[in-house]
């Protein structure tokens, strides 16, 4: 398997619990969450595997932080998306579902290792309220019903709606039959799929 160009690093002061996590996402990204190996991670750092094992009980203990940061990065780039949109109740209502549907496919197709690793650990009811890129999609589709786009009877169970539609999308895209389409044709069909779960709303 080709390393990733940042992999291989050396530890050399500092916070080594951070230096581990950073080289195993490293080796998600290269490789997905079969890839994050504690030992290996250790080895590439610097560092022998009984340090290593000062901070992580094992290998799953370690994931665990790569599934985080995956999902951090998540939320981290659909905020950036939406900051880039009008405020709530102006523009097109549904824009803001759309670009954050759209950035969650981006962000898999982009960084297909560390999204995969992402899922791994995850959990979307972890975490405080409106936290997390499952967080960011809640309050968007509050937002649709504050001003009156989405009824509020329709509001339970349509953020498992969007987040299994805009998954399995981004899944296609990455392991299945749309895997090989045209850039161009991937974003048609995006399109579409982000119309109809808005209408569908």
């Amino acid at each position: 398997m080709v390393e990733h160009p940042r992999a291989a690093r050396r530890y050399h002061h500092g916070n080594l619990r951070v230096a581990l996590i950073d080289t195993a996402v490293d080796q998600a990204r290269a490789g997905g969450a079969e890839a994050v190996v504690l030992r290996d991670a250790a080895r590439r750092t610097g560092v022998s595997h009984n340090a290593a094992y000062r901070h992580f009980a094992d290998r799953d203990d370690l994931l665990a932080e790569v599934s985080a940061r995956g999902m951090a990065e998540l939320e981290r780039r659909m905020r950036d998306r939406l900051d880039e949109l009008p405020g709530a109740g102006q523009g097109e209502p549904t824009a803001r579902l759309r670009a954050v549907g759209r950035e969650y496919v981006h962000f898999a197709l982009a960084e297909p290792g560390l999204f995969a690793t992402a899922f791994a650990c995850a959990r979307p009811e972890e975490g405080a309220a409106g936290e997390g890129a499952y967080g960011v999609l809640s309050g968007v589709l509050d937002e649709l019903v504050a001003t009156g786009v989405l009824p509020a009877e329709r509001r339970p169970g349509a953020d498992v709606t969007c987040w299994a539609g805009v998954h399995g999308f981004a899944v296609l895209c990455l392991q299945g039959p749309l895997r090989d389409l045209p850039e161009q044709q991937r974003e048609e069909q995006l399109d579409g799929l982000l119309d109809r779960l808005a209408r569908g709303l």
